[in-house]
């Protein structure tokens, strides 16, 4: 697999669909890290702007709970509690104990658990949601396509706010 000058995989230019959605997926997720490297925490406890407390430490733990969530409670059904308890306000609540080398580690054994739970599961095979999410998203269950696409834009999504934020701590800026 060829890689950015930075190491990150790139996703082929012409692929099935499933290689192409994994690809899309695994490129974000090395985003993600890319965006952590050589920082410290102090600075990935830094937000932005006020009155903004996204940190980028705070998005690594919330992409663990995502991870987490729509790979083991809704694609494979299991009973797994929060990551970072039920007050842990989506991953993005910072704990004094708790830096950058102990979050990173929890989202990595996330996402391999993750690529476990789906490696010989069909696209279309469906997890089910919780009551929740059932109610804003019309039914009671999604495929492994629609929870990649998801996962795909939940990154992409984040990896622009880690962006802005690694910009304010140190100025580094790219993909």
């Amino acid at each position: 697999m060829d890689t950015t000058p930075d190491g990150r995989p790139i996703p082929p230019p012409h692929a099935g669909e499933r290689a192409m959605l994994e690809s899309w997926l695994e490129f974000h997720r090395a985003t993600l890290a890319l965006k952590c490297a050589g920082l410290d925490d102090d600075q990935v406890r830094r937000a932005a702007v006020t009155p903004s407390s996204m940190t980028i430490l705070g998005l690594v733990q919330h992409l663990a709970e995502v991870e987490r969530n729509w790979f083991q409670r809704v694609f494979a059904g299991h009973d797994v509690p929060l990551l970072y308890g039920k007050d842990g306000g989506y991953g993005y609540a910072l704990a004094a104990d708790r830096g950058i080398d102990e979050a990173l580690a929890a989202w990595r054994t996330e996402v391999d658990r993750s690529r476990e739970l789906i490696a010989d599961a069909s696209l279309d095979e469906s997890g089910t949601l919780s009551k929740e999410n059932a109610a804003v998203l019309g039914g009671e269950g999604v495929s492994l396509r629609w929870i990649l696409v998801h996962m795909i834009e939940e990154y992409a999504r984040h990896n622009g706010h880690a962006d802005l934020l690694r910009e304010s701590i140190d100025g580094v800026t790219g993909a």
